[in-house]
């Protein structure tokens, strides 16, 4: 049986002498184990479709109840992501989290053109990193069925409440705290608001389309993470390695 599909390579691990086993993101069939033979020869045609990060079309056969790779071709390899290796690493980041939050064997989408668009957005854009990070985080947070409720304060209702509480995912007034809650509260102001807003709601064509200060971007990352890690209730080897290259990054 030969399937083809279009998708993202999330995850490639090492198989035998000369094999790997990837991980990939589709459209229409969600997240897919396949097998790459040959994949670790010198020469082989399925390098560049078949590395971390690139997008292509692929033909699978199903053999004893898993899909190796039988042909490969290259979309769209995110050069630029090669030639930074900080910008690899946030790339790397959101390949993990997808791998994560993306379901095998159901369509995946639009989690599929949220990663494809915050790559090229790293790639190929001057977009502020922060900015991408941030609308990922919050993005995929919000399709993996995890959208904060920001329409106002939990309790009163509202409109311009002052912390968001990270584990309950529901924003609440300085004065308006539930006591039987221990979750963190992050700070919001007006401009942090307005931007989580405008990610959680906008066209997906349009994700970039705003504008905000640099202190409001640091914010913006550190909530949307701090969220998105709590939700998901784990962490992210390729996250911590991005962070410790901005300390040591002159």
């Amino acid at each position: 049986m030969y399937l083809k599909v279009r998708g993202l390579v999330l995850r490639v691990n090492p198989y035998k002498e000369t094999d790997a086993i990837l991980t990939l993101l589709t459209e229409d069939q969600g997240r897919l184990t396949v097998k790459a033979r040959g994949l670790r020869r010198k020469n082989s045609p399925l390098t560049a479709p078949c590395q971390l990060l690139a997008y292509g079309e692929y033909t699978l056969f199903s053999y004893r109840d898993m899909y190796t790779i039988n042909e490969a071709h290259s979309i769209e390899l995110f050069q630029g992501l090669h030639k930074d290796i900080v910008a690899l690493s946030l790339g790397t980041y959101f390949a993990q989290v997808a791998d994560i939050v993306s379901l095998a064997d159901a369509p995946g989408s639009e989690i599929l053109s949220l990663i494809l668009n915050c790559l090229y957005a790293v790639a190929a854009t001057d977009k502020p990193h922060l900015q991408i990070k941030s609308v990922f985080e919050l993005r995929c947070a919000a399709l993996a069925g995890y959208e904060p409720d920001l329409s106002g304060c939990g309790h009163c209702g509202a409109e311009t409440p002052h912390y968001l509480d990270i584990s309950q995912g529901i924003l609440e007034c300085a004065t308006c705290r539930d006591s039987a809650s221990n979750g963190i509260r992050y700070p919001v102001n007006e401009n942090i608001l307005a931007a989580m807003r405008y990610i959680c709601s906008c066209h997906p064509k349009k994700l970039f389309s705003f504008q905000a200060g640099e202190e409001t971007l640091s914010m913006l990352s550190q909530l949307t993470e701090s969220y998105l890690c709590t939700q998901l209730e784990r962490g992210f080897s390729a996250l911590d390695f991005y962070k410790s290259l901005l300390t040591t990054t002159p």
